[in-house]
Formats: structure tokens, C-alpha cells, sequence
């Protein structure tokens, strides 16, 4: 019997998941631009999200190191559900948004909430494109958050 593929330990884990927790959904893992992509569809995913997408992101944290023991290779798996990570991403644009306004504003840094690595790593390029701040992190996991400053270009 061959090895399993990434694709299907991954769909396996979040098969087992989904029992686990008692919920109905649909998994289906496919590789998209080098990435696994593991989506699940259904209804009341919330369960799976967890608070702040706490448990989403743990599911890919372990999908990820799966991936990673059977291959040796740091392969970025994104797990999402419901359409969680779109809705996550444009939360985090807007927050992003009006933190960089804020600052640019006041004349003075702004800091948002704590956040991911992943989820810092995305408001830092986001700011980067749209321009008039800078940004760096602070403190330390979990409470490690972005600050949002203002170059001083956009305060004159």
C-alpha cells in the first residue's frame, strides 16, 4: 500500500475533526499555486471556527506540521470554512484602514489587537501597497500586535 498523499492526510485530519466535533460538512483539499487548500462547506461551522478563529487556525497549524514530519518541507497549508478567511482578511483591511487614517491624522502610531503571524503578516503588506505608513510588531505571542506609524512624509 503506497504512502498517503499531503492530500489525503489532510483530509483525513479534518474528516476526523469534523467527526470529532459532531458537525456535517463537506472536505475537500486540493492543491492550489503549491499550497494545500482544504475547504469545508456546511452549515454551523462556527464550532470549527472557534472564538476569534482560534480553533481553524490551530486545525491548520496541525494540518501544516502533518505535512511537514511526512515530507520534511515547510508546505503553507490554508484550512477555511464557511468562507471564514475572506471575511477574516476583509475585516483585517478595514481595521488596517482606519488604523493607517489614525495615524496619518494624529501624527502618531496607532496599535491594533494581537493577531496571528499569518494574519500580521497580511496587514503589513496590505499598509505596505496603500502607502503613507510603516508597520512593525510587538510583544510577544499571543498578545503580539501590529503598529501602525505614520512616515513622515504623511504628516506634513
Amino acid at each position: 500500500m503506497p504512502d498517503p498523499t499531503d492530500e489525503e492526510l489532510v483530509t483525513e485530519l479534518l474528516e476526523k475533526v469534523v467527526d470529532g466535533l459532531g458537525l456535517a460538512a463537506t472536505v475537500r483539499v486540493q492543491e492550489v499555486d503549491g499550497q494545500l487548500v482544504g475547504t469545508l462547506d456546511g452549515e454551523d461551522l462556527g464550532l470549527f471556527i472557534g472564538r476569534h478563529g482560534q480553533t481553524i487556525d490551530a486545525v491548520q497549524h496541525l494540518a501544516q506540521r502533518i505535512v511537514h514530519v511526512r515530507t520534511g518541507e515547510m508546505r503553507r497549508v490554508v484550512i477555511d470554512a464557511e468562507g471564514y478567511r475572506a471575511r477574516r482578511q476583509e475585516w483585517l483591511e478595514r481595521q488596517a484602514e482606519q488604523a493607517a487614517e489614525d495615524a496619518r491624522r494624529n501624527g502618531r502610531p496607532v496599535a491594533l489587537d494581537a493577531m496571528t503571524a499569518s494574519e500580521r503578516r497580511l496587514v503589513h503588506e496590505y499598509l505596505r501597497e496603500r502607502g503613507g505608513v510603516d508597520t512593525h510588531s510587538e510583544g510577544d505571542e499571543p498578545d503580539r500586535h501590529l503598529v501602525v506609524t505614520p512616515t513622515s512624509a504623511s504628516t506634513t
